[in-house]
């Protein structure tokens, strides 16, 4: 049965050792190889544009049924990897990590898209996107950077992760705002 480990490099490598291991490890030892992304929305000489960036920093996942064989691979990749694991045993990612990505992102594109909704009072509900259900994952949003910043686990580790997410005033707020200036 294939499982998912997380292969670590240098941060701002990711896309150049995934190119290295596409090449360099026999295509038998990995199902799937990706970065997990996100879109997010950034304002380039004045105007929006949409651009992908990389979720998780320094990872690189890979699913595979022969961990052992894919590490001694790994050494032939001339930059720094190495499998995810405690005391030299590759710690797979368990099943509720698998789901999270997997509810995010779909085979053959591993981005997080972008995300929208509105601010109802303190309340923020979700109009589109793999956000909607999911508000109880956003720790803090970012309306100036159009980011909301979920906090997840993988293999242990509690990490914060940016997503694109845009918000509007609803128009009854935006009314009482206008009303109390």
């Amino acid at each position: 049965m294939a499982l998912w480990y997380v292969v670590q490099t240098v941060g701002g490598q990711e896309k150049h050792v995934l190119d290295l291991i596409n090449k360099l490890v026999d295509e038998e030892l990995i199902q799937e190889s990706f970065i997990p992304q996100y879109e997010v929305k950034k304002r380039i000489q004045g105007v929006w544009k949409m651009r992908s960036e990389v979720l998780l920093p320094g990872y690189i996942f890979v699913i595979t049924d022969q961990p052992g064989k894919l590490r001694e691979a790994l050494r032939s990749v001339p930059k720094f990897t190495r499998l995810l694991g405690n005391n030299d045993v590759f710690t797979p990612l368990d099943d509720q990590e698998v789901a999270f990505i997997n509810a995010f992102t779909k085979p053959d594109h591993r981005v997080v898209e972008f995300s929208s909704g509105v601010m109802e009072g303190d309340e923020i509900v979700i109009l589109n996107g793999p956000l909607m259900n999911q508000t109880g994952l956003i720790k803090k949003l970012d309306r100036h950077k159009r980011l909301a910043y979920l906090e997840i686990e993988i293999l242990g580790r509690v990490k914060t992760v940016k997503v694109g997410f845009n918000t509007h005033q609803t128009p009854f707020n935006e009314m009482n705002r206008r009303k109390a200036m």
